[in-house]
């Protein structure tokens, strides 16, 4: 019973407050002083020294030191700015959310992705969504390597979960995935035997330099026993489609994406090894910062991604 009336009391009081008084108190806390403040909005330093005076009295509190050439916070005044400067800022972010979520979803939302990622998953949805959503328009970068979306300048990003940060808020789109070894029957026909992970060493790989400038390592995965691989080979190059090209003119084995890989695999030119070797694995997410403020737009599209699941 007690809390309850501690709560009617502060709701009582907070409603007695003239939004005018908190807004010059503010002013006057941010700005230094009466004149700089009356300047900022517009009023007489008279004016803002009578509202905050009405505020003192209301609250019983002294929340400045005024003297003839300067103007501080007392420790009160500063704790309750303290307090009351991100209370402002919520209820300012919660109008602009109303506002929103009144106004059609038009906004441009720009995400970065890797390349192959956005061919599989995400271009899919895009245009499932702009069918019902015709004024929006989204901005697709490809990027191989791991950037800071929100210094980027980006509203998402479309990764593998693993590669997530941990302060992002993810969203699981599309299936598992899985990487896999491919290779051509006529280079498979005359090439070393191949049972384990170890044997890729005695073939011609097609090799993948990453972003950050290494080689990558294939990766392998059975019984819980997880390990990569170096490869050899003549050829390096930066796109896992130029991977796949390789393969099928029968250069040698490839390590590749089963979805990139499938159309080759049904019609033949290409044959799946060390399949026990290969498992699925987690797969893409879209992900955002957890703390930004979310558009219409964006609220939109990521209430339609959760649907679509």
């Amino acid at each position: 019973m007690a809390k309850d009336t501690r709560i009617d009391e502060i709701y009582r009081t907070v409603s007695s407050l003239p939004p005018g008084e908190l807004a010059a108190f503010l002013a006057v806390a941010e700005n230094g002083g009466f004149r700089a403040a009356a300047r900022t909005l517009d009023q007489s330093a008279s004016a803002l020294s009578h509202s905050v005076a009405g505020l003192e009295r209301r609250l019983k509190v002294k929340l400045f030191h005024r003297s003839t050439r300067n103007v501080s916070l007392t420790e009160s005044g500063r704790r309750f700015a303290a307090r009351l400067v991100p209370a402002i800022s919520e209820i300012g972010q919660a109008v602009e959310e109303l506002g929103d979520m009144n106004a059609a979803p038009t906004s441009l939302l720009r995400i970065n992705s890797d390349a192959n990622a956005a061919e599989q998953v995400l271009m899919p949805l895009l245009t499932s969504f702009l069918a019902s959503h015709p004024d929006m328009r989204f901005e697709i970068v490809s990027d191989s390597g791991l950037v800071d979306i929100a210094e980027g300048g980006f509203d998402c990003g479309i990764r593998l979960r693993e590669l997530v940060p941990d302060d992002m808020i993810a969203i699981p789109i599309g299936r598992e995935q899985q990487h896999i070894v491919v290779g051509s029957p006529s280079y498979l026909e005359n090439a070393p035997v191949l049972v384990q992970p170890s044997d890729v060493i005695h073939h011609r790989c097609v090799q993948l330099r990453m972003s950050s400038g290494a080689i990558y390592r294939w990766e392998f995965q059975r019984r819980g026993e997880a390990f990569s691989v170096d490869t050899v080979g003549n050829i390096v190059v930066d796109h896992s489609r130029l991977l796949l090209a390789a393969a099928v003119e029968g250069y040698g084995l490839a390590y590749v994406t089963k979805w990139m890989a499938m159309q080759s695999l049904t019609n033949g030119s290409l044959k799946q090894v060390l399949v026990d070797w290969t498992p699925p694995y987690p797969g893409l997410c879209l992900y955002y910062p957890r703390h930004r403020h979310i558009s219409a737009g964006m609220r939109a599209f990521l209430d339609f991604l959760r649907a679509a699941r």
